[in-house]
């Protein structure tokens, strides 16, 4: 019976890691930033470039692998857990990333509204300031028919 079990723990890992292998194969993630960002890892130092390299090969975007990295080094060096997936209860986990999606969309807004917002600034500065060379032209046509 444990045999059986292990088979089929076996064949599922196996299942799970040739899907991955074929979407990776399919898609591969073979975009301009991700072959720039392998390229440079293997000038500057290539096991950056290996690392680069097995990440794009894994289906994963390259500007995804900072935030990964930091991660793991919390992780190993800071004693940080994980954020998601702290809990085992399946509820608690979905409640906490409907959280997380929450703080996102609220950031996301924030830099929108700054966004907007620089953007009325610029466009308030440029009818102040056609505004005011409206008056020079006014008054400077004026001075300059006198002298």
């Amino acid at each position: 019976m444990c045999s059986s079990r292990r088979s089929t723990v076996e064949s599922r890992a196996y299942r799970s890691w040739s899907n991955s292998a074929d979407a990776a194969g399919r898609s591969g993630r073979w975009t301009g930033v991700n072959i720039v960002a392998m390229v440079v890892g293997f000038v500057l130092f290539w096991p950056v470039g290996l690392v680069v390299l097995f990440w794009i090969y894994s289906g994963r975007d390259v500007r995804d692998l900072p935030g990964a990295v930091k991660e793991q080094w919390g992780r190993m060096f800071n004693g940080q857990k994980s954020v998601q997936g702290d809990s085992d209860n399946v509820v608690f986990n979905d409640y906490q990333q409907t959280q997380y999606d929450r703080i996102r969309e609220i950031k996301e807004e924030i830099k929108s509204r700054a966004q907007r917002f620089a953007e009325f600034r610029m466009d308030a500065r440029r009818r102040a300031d056609q505004e005011e060379f409206d008056r020079f032209m006014a008054n400077g046509s004026k001075t300059g028919a006198t002298e």
